[in-house]
Order: structure tokens, then C-alpha cells, then sequence
């Protein structure tokens, strides 16, 4: 078990027989109880602050409670630092009553708390729950019977009860599901994204009990317009993996029919729009320079770990598609290569300008993007690596010493060739086609006579 050393395995052992599911077909509530904060968002990132938000906007009495001081000091001065909440935002929330602190006790007046934390890879590529069990250990230390505790961070199924429960349990003696609620219901924040934000965003629900569920659906009803009730706490973990595993294993398609169509010289971008045309059984995905973000390249390696783990068997669609995935900037950095070369230059001292290292277009949210491998891969082929990013102060790659752009046209004049990582809006693509002396457009987007799609 993850993040547990050998005796706290033995101690909350789900296989042991001790700490059964209870069957409890009524929700957990304590007649009487003092709860003077109705949520506790633990984890106040792209996730855990868009959740404070709708919630202070639906008026609940809303507190965040992070680690970070950097980030708490700042939301108490009305400081966002996320791409989809403003300062004014957040100096809207703090007039609603918002509050911010790094003092875990708030949690023993709370109705429910959220775990909304980070849960990357670990050194080696399995989970690390390093910060959801972190977590659950201070909301025990304060767990008050009554409580509705979700975890909503991306995790592999049974987390919640394998996990996060007997944690709870061991260290209050109270029982989920008759003493506090316990529930999963996996995050669907998608950053930047102006059309589906927190409340008309479906939001997914899965008790430990059907109780608990109910629980859980009542809570996030009061500011989620539509809440969709799992069977229970691995249905609802399984179906954030899903979602995304479904998205990596199709792009991942898209990109080897990228490099594919690339040597039968066919061009894929014309036959995706071609096949679009066709009003059923056929949903556009599209190859790119690599997955980013925290969803495609990670959640489904959650499940692969966990299907490894419990089966003994590999997620065979899972690791093929995350190994094309992978593979994709070492090719964009080889074909930027042979552009190099219809044109006699080496790619060893070429300038090469990277446009955008944010993992998606129109955010600064620059995790997993594949920009950074890409300059890795260029680096080592002796290339000088410049980008242009409006959305980024400083691009920090390690081992790769990058040269910041700041004026566009300078940077295209200078450039032996410019890469489209990433197609920011603000970028106009036509005139960064007229004016690059080549362009390789890992988007599909760009069209001119020195212009070389993916």
C-alpha cells in the first residue's frame, strides 16, 4: 500500500476482515453538532480554488486550508495564482467570506472536507500519494463525527476505501458510513476552458455507503447544477481514469498515424476533416508534439499501476499509447532536423524558436508540457533553443540553457526555424508563416510554402 510503512499495512489491511464495509443505507449526520464552516477545501490549486469559488459564490461559508503561506498570504491580499480565477475574483470571494489559513483546526468545525491535492508519478512511474495521506492524516487529527470527507484527487481505484479510510478510522476509532461520511468524486476542471467551469460541469459522486453517496450528492447539489451517482467509491475513481486513458489511447493513435502518413507522404490533418464528415461513429482526436497537463500523461499510468499491481497482467492500450505519446517530441525535434536540411543548415548551431511551452493553449500552466522534453531532445542535437510565450516570464529546463524572446518578429527574423508547439490565440499565425524562415506546425493550423505540418 502506497505512502503506509509495513506496520500501518498490517494495521489497516481492507483484506484483513477488521473494519468491514458497513452497509448503512442512510446518510451520517449528528443532530446538535457545531459546524460553523460548511467546507474546508484542503489544496487551494487549479482544482481545490475553482471548488472554493462556487461554493463562496452558492453561499456556503467556504475555507481553504493549503500548506503554502506563499499561496494563503496571497489570496488574503486578493492575489490569484491560477489561470482561471482573476485578482477580482478572488477579491470577490473574500467579500463573499472566503477565507484562507494554513491552521488545520478549522477542519473540526467543517460540514465536509474536500481533499483536492496533487497526486503526480513518483521517481520511478508508479503514484505517489505522498499528499492525499498527508492530507488524511491531518483531517483525522481533527475529524468530528457528522463530517463528509471526498477526496477529489485524481487517484486509482480503491484509494478511497483502501487508503484514505482506514486512516480516518484507525486514528478516530469512528466508522465511515456510521460515524462520518466518506465519498469520491473525481475533479473535471478543465483549465482555461470558458465554457464549462465548476457549476455546469456534470460532477460525479461515489460513497463508501449508498448513504454516504447520498451525502456526497446533497453536498455538491448546492452548487453543481447536474450530480450523477456512482455505485460506489471505485466506480467513481475508475471513471476519471477513464475518461482520460480514453483520451491518451486516441491521441496516441492520431500520432502514430502522424508519423505514418508523414513517410507515405499523405496528409493526416486533410483526412481527419475528411472523416469528420461522417455524422456518427467518428470523434476527432488530432496528433500534436506530446501530452501534457496532469490528466493524459498521468492519470492513466494510475491505472496501468493499479491493474500491474493487482492482476500481474501490463494495461497493453495504456502503456503503447503512452509510449507513442512519449515518443512524439524526439520525433518533432528529428523532423525539425530534415527541414533543417532541405535547406543545407545543420541542426548543431541553428537557432531553433519554440512558440509556446504552456501544455495548452491560452493558460501559463506549463505542467508536463512537451515543449520541455522537446528542448531537451534539441539541446542535445546542439541546437540554441529560444521560445516566445506570452503567458511565460521564465522558462526553466533543466540542463537546457533557453533564450527568452520577447519581441516576435526579432525572434522569427532571427530564427533558422520556429516550431508551433503551442497555438495561442494571440498568436497570428499567418503572419508567423510569412515571416519564419521555416515552420514546423505541430498543430495543424499554419498553411504557406515554408510551413510543414506534423
Amino acid at each position: 500500500m502506497i505512502g503506509l510503512d509495513p506496520t500501518e499495512q498490517a494495521r489497516y489491511d481492507p483484506h484483513s476482515g477488521a473494519q468491514a464495509r458497513p452497509t448503512h443505507a442512510a446518510a451520517v449526520t449528528t443532530p446538535g453538532s457545531s459546524v460553523s464552516v460548511d467546507l474546508v477545501v484542503i489544496g487551494l490549486g487549479y482544482v481545490g480554488l475553482p471548488l472554493a469559488q462556487e461554493a463562496t459564490r452558492s453561499g456556503l461559508t467556504v475555507v481553504g486550508l493549503d500548506v503554502s503561506t506563499r499561496i494563503v498570504d496571497g489570496l488574503r491580499a486578493g492575489h490569484s495564482h491560477v489561470d482561471d480565477l482573476s485578482d477580482d475574483d478572488v477579491a470577490t470571494m473574500l467579500i463573499a467570506g472566503f477565507t484562507a489559513t494554513t491552521d488545520a483546526s478549522v477542519i473540526a468545525g467543517a460540514d465536509a472536507v474536500v481533499i483536492c491535492v496533487p497526486t503526480p508519478l513518483g521517481s520511478e512511474g508508479g503514484p505517489d500519494l505522498a499528499f492525499v495521506l498527508t492530507s488524511t492524516r491531518t483531517i483525522a487529527d481533527h475529524l468530528t463525527p457528522g463530517t463528509l470527507v471526498v477526496l477529489e484527487s485524481t487517484t486509482y481505484p480503491g484509494t478511497t476505501d483502501e487508503q484514505v479510510r482506514p486512516i480516518l478510522e484507525g486514528t478516530t476509532g469512528l466508522v465511515a458510513g456510521a460515524d462520518f461520511n466518506l465519498a469520491f468524486s473525481p475533479e473535471r476542471i478543465d483549465p482555461g476552458n470558458a465554457v464549462y467551469g465548476m457549476r455546469n460541469t456534470p460532477k460525479v459522486v461515489g460513497g463508501h455507503t449508498p448513504g454516504c453517496t447520498a451525502r456526497a450528492a446533497a453536498f455538491y447539489r448546492r452548487f453543481v447544477d447536474t450530480v450523477v451517482e456512482a455505485k460506489g467509491t471505485r466506480e467513481a475513481e475508475m471513471a476519471k481514469l477513464l475518461e482520460n486513458t480514453y483520451r491518451q489511447v486516441n491521441i496516441g493513435l492520431m500520432n502514430e498515424m502522424a508519423v505514418f502518413c508523414h513517410e507515405l507522404d499523405i496528409d493526416l490533418w486533410d483526412v481527419i476533416e475528411a472523416a469528420k464528415s461522417k455524422p456518427f461513429g467518428f470523434q476527432a482526436f488530432y496528433p500534436g508534439p506530446g501530452v501534457g497537463g496532469h490528466c493524459i500523461p498521468i492519470d492513466p499510468m494510475y491505472l496501468s499501476y493499479r491493474v500491474r499491481a493487482r492482476l500481474g497482467a501490463p494495461s497493453q492500450f495504456i502503456e503503447i499509447a503512452q509510449a507513442v505519446n512519449n515518443s512524439m517530441p524526439k520525433y518533432v525535434a528529428r523532423r525539425a532536423q530534415d527541414l533543417l536540411n532541405t535547406v543545407g543548415k545543420p541542426m548543431k548551431g541553428s537557432t531553433i524558436l519554440v512558440l509556446g511551452v504552456t501544455y495548452k493553449a491560452d493558460i501559463a500552466d506549463q505542467r508536463e508540457s512537451p515543449a520541455e522534453p522537446l528542448a531537451v531532445h534539441l539541446a542535445e542535437m546542439g541546437a540554441i533553443v529560444a521560445f516566445f510565450d506570452p503567458y511565460v516570464g521564465d522558462w526553466h529546463v533543466p540542463g537546457v540553457t533557453t533564450v527568452k524572446v520577447h519581441d516576435l518578429d526579432a525572434g522569427l527574423a532571427a530564427c533558422d526555424i520556429a516550431i508551433l508547439v503551442q497555438n495561442h490565440t494571440v498568436l497570428d499565425l499567418a503572419a508567423v508563416a510569412a515571416a519564419a524562415p521555416l515552420l514546423l506546425d505541430t498543430r495543424g493550423k499554419a498553411s504557406g510554402p515554408r510551413v510543414e505540418r506534423l
